[in-house]
Formats: structure tokens, sequence, C-alpha cells
């Protein structure tokens, strides 16, 4: 079922929604994204063997940033006082990092973006600190997880994406 699309008036105009009314609730998104590069790269990943520094170090502060700064990125997203966010890496095979960000808040809107955003810029961290030796690499299935909170309540994400081509 599609809900309807607020962030934009009767006329067609966008704005950001007026969430002045909305209660205030406890509000949690996870979010998850891979990256899949060469054995080789995710190997000098793993040993800290990138000249740039330890690469999974620096995408997790860089996610951690960008989810705080997402009122900035995304025009028609409100700031909001992120009380939790954490980013966790893992190799479910030899070419690929996973990403999954959780990020928690108590307002009045939700934090979706925020963690879509925090993956996304992690794994962008993650080409950018590898590209001189993996320029073939890609990012793939950043997705929303789970969402809870609010009007809408919780979302888990129930069907498991295919499986990539490689």
């Amino acid at each position: 079922m599609l809900g309807e699309l607020t962030h934009f008036d009767d006329q067609g105009a966008s704005r950001m929604v007026d969430v002045g009314d909305k209660n205030v609730t406890d509000r949690l998104a996870r979010a998850s994204g891979l990256v899949r590069m060469l054995p080789a790269t995710l190997q000098r990943i793993k040993d800290r063997g990138i000249a740039k520094g330890d690469v999974l170090e620096v995408a997790r502060l860089a996610g951690i940033m960008a989810a705080k700064r997402t009122g900035e990125l995304i025009p028609l997203c409100h700031p909001l006082p992120l009380e939790g966010v954490a980013i966790v890496f893992s190799f479910p095979d030899e070419r690929t990092v996973a990403i999954e960000s959780q990020v928690r808040v108590t307002a009045k809107t939700g934090v979706e973006m925020e963690a879509l955003v925090a993956v996304s810029v992690a794994a962008l961290t993650i080409y950018d600190m590898c590209k001189a030796i993996d320029r073939g690499m890609s990012i793939d299935r950043v997705q929303l997880e789970e969402k809870s909170g609010g009007k809408s309540g919780h979302f888990v994400r129930e069907v498991p994406p295919p499986p990539a081509v490689t």
C-alpha cells in the first residue's frame, strides 16, 4: 500500500512537512549496504594495509558524521538531535564488506534517512580510500532494514534481496 507523498503541497510545490502536531516518540532505523571489491582489496582492508589508514574506522566515523548532517544534505529532511548512531561491518564473503547502521532518536519524525545516509557515506568512504588499487568496486543494495516509532508503526524488511550477479 502506497502512502501519500507528503513533501508536495496541493499545487505540486516542494515543502518540508510540518511535524509540529506530531507526538514525540522513540524512533529507530536500521539500514544496510554492500561494497563489493577484489578479494585482494578486502584482504588489505582487513590487514589495515591501505596507505590512507584504517579504512573501516575512517568509514565508520564518516558514516556517523554524515548521519548527524542528514538535514543539511537532503533538502526536505528535518535536522534531528540524534541520540545514537552505530555502524557495524562484516564480511559475508571474500569480496564483500557489508555495512549496517542503526540510528536512534526521541523526536517527532523518523531517522530512516539518517540510517541510509550513514551507510551510503560509509560505503563511499571505503570506495574513496581504496580506489587507487581497485576502481572496479561497486556499492550495492543500500536499503532500509527496519524502522520503528511514529504513526506508521514498525517496519521490518521481510524479503531478502536477490543475490547479486558477480
